[in-house]
């Protein structure tokens, strides 16, 4: 059924509202002492209910219980709050219109400008392992309402979800009192937050389970623009970047130093995020155009691991590596930075920079330097875009334990190789996956050599992973991302000198490929699993 209908002429004009009384009712109170503080300074009546109404009190601030307002007492477990029409009429009250004021009078109800609430943790209680009814009463039914409501009424009324938006509404404190520019804004976030809400409940309702590991009937993603950013991809496209709820990757990063970040910076760190961190020991990835131009670990004994990891990427392609995006899986040394100097570099990222480090970065001010946020992990899931619509799938990840799984790769051709010569099979093994297919990587001591990317065959790819290693392709090691259709490939490879070569195996001439390497007595495996990177 429509809502009722209003002659345009009645509506008083109304941009900057004072805040003069605010709802207060959160399940998440971070900051909330910060906003409260910004209140009371501001002569704001603050109504609250609750865990929120406590601490306020405990902090010492004056607080007007929700049920003073109602005249009714919360009952049934607190099941029943807010729900009431001394709170609604409040915040529905549309007083751009004499009418709904003339009511308000009438009714002796005052209304709010500032409505300050988010919902219970729902999510969070569903993976924790929680019962079934446990689950059910983080089902908040009051706290939408309100949401809905203010956010319905943001002509009169400043609704915030997140305390991410606290520091803006202080400020507005500050000026005067709220915009209708930024009311809209905040209603739009607390739509989408009441959105994501209900998408979560239907979807546990469906299945029974909210676990990341599921591909859901309906997929809902909350994202907030971050920032905006010079251009895209190119210069004649726009472009910004945005946090994705519950996100903990590169768009949580703290930049330390540096130019802003381009669209392009942004993709390449990722790549070698990707890259760097699939290695245990301490790693560094530098890429270029999201592919590496080189990817190593630390040599055995290095006085300093990721300086050391640095160089051996470094060596693999200098000349690519002009210009191009470093990650580290470490701590950036004083040593990496000095290494770095002389080396023109668009981005590094990292888990954290040694002080001594960031002095000697001082000196390359257009550097930018990103910090990982502190819960960094690599995603579960991957999506992508596309012309309708999207896809959704498992990110591609290897298991913890490679080193056992690696004992049950088939052994087709040549010898099972010494331990060293395994780590070896196994690193590049897993360099290759962050290598765009057609993927061919050569190592040696567990730092790539040559790289072969992108190839619209996978001869060509072997061409160039050969060509750039030059020299060291003899004794080196070779990785493919999914099966050698034919034995042209590895030829290429065992003319070079290659020593071994892993592969997932299953062409229907896989025999023509294993008779090639046995003739050359090379070892391989076949691993049955690939590493497409598109």
């Amino acid at each position: 059924m429509a809502g009722p209908s209003h002659d345009p002429a009645l509506y008083r004009p109304r941009d900057v509202v004072p805040i003069r009384r605010a709802l207060v009712s959160v399940s998440d109170k971070t900051d909330l002492l910060r906003l409260a503080e910004a209140l009371a300074a501001g002569g704001v009546e603050i109504v609250s209910t609750g865990g929120s109404a406590s601490l306020l009190r405990e902090a010492g601030y004056e607080v007007t219980d929700v049920a003073s307002v109602t005249g009714f007492p919360e009952s049934l477990d607190g099941r029943v709050k807010t729900l009431h029409p001394s709170v609604h009429a409040g915040l529905l009250a549309d007083l751009r219109l004499a009418d709904h004021e003339r009511q308000l009078d009438e009714l002796e109800i005052a209304p709010f400008e500032l409505v300050v609430v988010n919902l219970y943790p729902f999510v969070e209680t569903v993976r924790s392992g929680a019962a079934g009814d446990d689950v059910v009463e983080q089902i908040d039914i009051g706290g939408p309402a309100m949401v809905r409501a203010s956010a319905k009424n943001y002509a009169n009324v400043a609704i915030v979800v997140s305390p991410s938006s606290y520091p803006a509404v202080i400020e507005a404190l500050e000026g005067g009192g709220t915009s209708l520019v930024q009311r809209r804004e905040l209603a739009a976030r607390a739509f989408a937050h009441t959105a994501e809400y209900d998408r979560a409940v239907a979807t546990w309702f469906a299945e029974g389970t909210l676990t990341e590991e599921d591909l859901p009937a309906h997929l809902t993603i909350r994202a907030e623009r971050l920032d905006t950013l010079r251009y895209g991809e190119n210069s004649h496209q726009r472009a910004a970047i945005y946090t994705r709820s519950g996100g903990h990757g590169i768009a949580q990063a703290t930049q330390l130093q540096g130019k802003e970040m381009s669209y392009n910076n942004y993709v390449d760190a990722d790549a070698a995020l990707r890259a760097a961190f699939d290695m245990v020991k301490p790693a560094v990835a530098i890429i270029k155009h999201a592919n590496p131009c080189g990817i190593a670990v630390t040599a055995p004994n290095a006085l300093d691991p990721i300086a050391s990891a640095h160089l051996r990427a470094h060596e693999c392609d200098p000349v690519s590596a002009y210009g191009g995006v470093i990650a580290a899986n470490g701590t950036v040394t004083l040593k990496m930075a000095e290494n770095l100097k002389d080396i023109f570099t668009e981005v590094i990222v990292a888990p954290d920079f040694e002080p001594a480090a960031l002095e000697v970065f001082k000196a390359k001010k257009n550097l930018r330097l990103l910090q990982l946020p502190a819960d960094w992990q690599q995603e579960r899931m991957d999506v992508r875009l596309v012309s309708g619509g999207l896809l959704l799938q498992d990110a591609d990840r290897f298991p913890a334990d490679i080193e056992s799984v690696a004992r049950d790769w088939q052994l087709v051709s040549g010898e099972r190789p010494a331990d060293g010569d395994m780590t070896n099979l196994i690193f590049a093994w897993k360099a290759c996956r962050a290598v765009k297919s057609n993927a061919i990587v050569l190592a040696k001591n567990s730092a790539t050599v040559g790289i072969g990317m992108g190839q619209v065959n996978r001869v060509d790819s072997c061409r160039l992973a050969v060509e750039r290693a030059g020299d060291r392709a003899a004794g080196s090691v070779a990785a493919s991302d999914a099966f050698f259709p034919f034995a042209d490939g590895p030829q290429i490879l065992i003319d070079a000198g290659i020593r071994a070569i892993i592969q997932p195996g299953g062409s229907v001439r896989d025999d023509e490929v294993i008779a090639a390497a046995q003739e050359a007595n090379v070892t391989m495996f076949f691993t049955g699993e690939r590493h497409f990177f598109h």
